[in-house]
């Protein structure tokens, strides 16, 4: 079984996939990214441009494209930072 230097965790089941970690000059990597609770229209800069829609049950909707995994990893720690509860990530990759 594979260790992490870094951890010291077990490794077994972790799927990488080094081909696709980032997209293609092609491809755009859309992602919805739902929350918990109402988000104002002044927030689309601190979510790099996406679009805020406010959903009727009490979520908003964060949806645009990220250039790759380390773009929405980072996007995912502001939603964290805020302390608002992430509700789900959906990708919908589109080819041009």
């Amino acid at each position: 079984m594979a260790q992490s230097a870094l951890t010291g965790h077990e490794m077994e089941g972790v799927v990488s996939d080094d081909n696709n970690s980032e997209a293609a000059p092609d491809q755009s990597n859309v992602y919805e990214i739902r929350i918990k609770g109402h988000l104002g229209r002044e927030w689309t800069d601190w979510f790099d441009g996406l679009v805020i829609e406010l959903e009727d049950n009490g979520d908003t909707l964060l949806t645009g494209a990220l250039v790759d995994q380390a773009a929405l990893h980072g996007l995912l720690r502001r939603v964290r930072d805020l302390g608002i509860p992430l509700v789900s990530v959906t990708s919908k990759s589109t080819f041009a």
